[in-house]
């Protein structure tokens, strides 16, 4: 007897990307990507891929979404889609559903990633089984801390990009100001985020007095070309993201590594050292010297949120040890 599949998606703001899997594995040759603009919401796109690949029915379906999840309810944050458990069963014919989100997910994932997929941005100590912390970084910001428990691993969720941004010099204030004044709030994912690097050049522009805007792939390509004015930007942003980081390690103190996840976070890999990261990191008063047992590495592997969902299913429904 064939035993139905697993189905998964990865609902970001931008796309949403959906793979079967079998047990906690994902089948990446299914793994297909789908635009979200112009959908009004999820069913459709579970339908049309399940359609594409001829599948009837699945025995379980994860969601990994980036947005604010609780009762079995996903509302995405830069989306107007809700998500609810009901709505993809009926999509998927899975007896078993679990709505997750996106920072869970990745959580979910480490320890499962594919060889090669980690790149290391600062040693720290080795303490395996210790708490980890997920950080993303793409078209939204948030963070996740990681527990493993003597019941199975928990993955806590939080909407760490709403918080306000760290202020500590003359030149963050006005960061800070100009993103206020932009959204009425200086929150971290309007500056840690694919449209936060776009305002960060934006405010880097208006201080050199050459006023301008540019797209985020042309800030990065900026950058490769050693353009001064996208530098500075990418400067500021690697600067804020290590003082980020290093508040989150301090709060959830995650001595079994730091994960820097998302496009945004992949695309900075290259320049976090040379950008400073270290020393906006460490850069913790008389606790400087404490940031040094901090791992943290970027996470190079896209579909690394698809593995936490299968191995969180997997996990639900009895089929993994």
């Amino acid at each position: 007897m064939t035993i139905a599949p697993l189905i998964l998606a990865d609902v970001g703001g931008t796309n949403t990307r959906v793979a079967l899997a079998h047990g906690g594995q994902v089948d990446h040759g299914s793994i297909r990507r789908y635009p979200n603009a112009g959908r009004p919401g999820l069913e459709p796109i579970l339908k049309e891929y399940l359609a594409e690949m001829g599948v009837a029915h699945c025995a379980g379906a994860c969601v990994a979404a980036a947005g604010p999840v609780e009762g079995g309810r996903a509302e995405m944050t830069n989306l107007s889609w809700i998500i609810e458990g009901a709505g993809v069963a009926a999509a998927t014919g899975a007896g078993t559903v679990a709505i997750l989100n996106d920072l869970q997910a990745q959580g979910h994932a480490l320890g499962h990633l594919a060889p090669g997929a980690l790149r290391s941005v600062l040693r720290g100590e080795e303490a395996p089984g210790q708490t980890q912390l997920v950080i993303g970084v793409g078209t939204g910001f948030n963070a996740a801390p990681v527990y493993d428990t003597a019941i199975g691993r928990l993955v806590a969720a939080s909407e760490s990009g709403h918080v306000g941004l760290p202020v500590t010099t003359a030149a963050d204030l006005r960061l800070a100001g100009h993103v206020g004044r932009k959204h009425g709030f200086a929150g971290i994912e309007e500056v840690l985020s694919g449209r936060g690097l776009e305002q960060t050049f934006a405010w880097v522009a208006e201080e050199a007095g050459s006023p301008q805007t540019r797209s985020a792939s042309e800030i990065m390509a900026g950058i490769a070309a050693g353009d001064p004015l996208t530098e500075a930007a990418g400067r500021a942003f690697v600067r804020m993201l290590g003082m980020v980081a290093g508040n989150l390690a301090l709060t959830f103190l995650p001595f079994g590594g730091i994960y820097l996840i998302g496009g945004v976070a992949r695309a900075f890999a290259p320049y976090l050292a040379p950008f400073g990261f270290e020393a906006a990191f460490h850069d913790k008063g008389r606790f400087s010297g404490f940031m040094s047992r901090f791992p943290v590495s970027v996470v190079e592997d896209d579909y690394a949120a698809l593995t936490g969902c299968a191995e969180h299913l997997a996990h639900l429904m009895g089929t993994r040890a």
